[in-house]
């Protein structure tokens, strides 16, 4: 018989640090489209996407959000936005 055939053994486990869950989703609009991202606690984007999702409003089912992200601790977070978006904008603070 071949020794080509058959599933090979799985290799072991190695165990990692989890990365960090996200804290803050994000409803922006950018040039006229409706665009979600996630933030650490620290304010670093983990993730950007479309806005108008099915996932998006699953995430953000049952939460207040924050109207405006104009506070300085979005300063650089939210950089290649204009003031008037950054008002618009609602911050959602996500369960951990």
């Amino acid at each position: 018989m071949s020794q080509g055939f058959g599933m090979e053994t799985p290799s072991k486990h190695h165990h990692t640090a989890l990365r960090k869950a996200a804290r803050y989703l994000v409803l922006i609009d950018s040039g006229g489209y409706a665009v979600a991202r996630l933030f650490l606690e620290s304010r670093e984007q983990v993730a950007e996407f479309d806005g108008a999702t099915e996932e998006t409003n699953s995430m953000i089912s049952g939460l207040t959000a924050t109207h405006g992200a104009s506070g300085a601790e979005w300063d650089q977070a939210l950089a290649g936005h204009s003031a008037e978006e950054r008002a618009a904008a609602e911050v959602f603070e996500l369960k951990v």
